[in-house]
């Protein structure tokens, strides 16, 4: 699925759609050249909950 952003060239403007693995790298925007980076995946406050809850279940020591 395709990531949509915007160029932040205030001369340009153009939204651009980038593949899903540039996530993270930077592009060029195709208009204006400018470069940018295009952001990591947005996660909500219950999916970092989750992570974070299944991060302590697996780091747990066992002795």
């Amino acid at each position: 699925m395709a990531v949509t952003i915007r160029c932040p060239n205030l001369r340009c403007r153009k939204v651009l759609l980038v593949p899903e693995s540039t996530r993270g790298k930077r592009v060029r925007c195709a208009y204006c050249e400018t470069l940018l980076v295009v952001p990591l995946a947005y996660q909500t406050k219950e999916k970092q909950k989750a992570l974070a809850t299944a991060g302590k279940l697996f780091s747990k020591d066992k002795k």
